[in-house]
């Protein structure tokens, strides 16, 4: 006889909705918060895609410093 076992995605999407119907306005705040800290949000972005990132933003650099001079 099994039991009423819960998957981790079906508990994943019962503590979603739990969450919702206890705080409407979900992670607003949060993601306020972080748009205004003016710092990029990299979190989601593996260590090699932020390296790229970076290099294209120094050779961008280094590209407008040559076609300024």
């Amino acid at each position: 006889m099994q039991g009423n076992k819960e998957t981790p995605e079906q508990k994943r999407e019962r503590l979603k909705q739990q969450e919702l119907k206890s705080n409407p306005m979900g992670n607003m705040n949060d993601t306020f918060n972080r748009v205004n800290s003016g710092a990029p949000d990299v979190g989601s972005l593996g260590w090699k895609a932020t390296g790229v990132i970076i290099l294209v933003i120094i050779i961008g650099f280094i590209i407008a410093s040559l076609i300024i001079n």
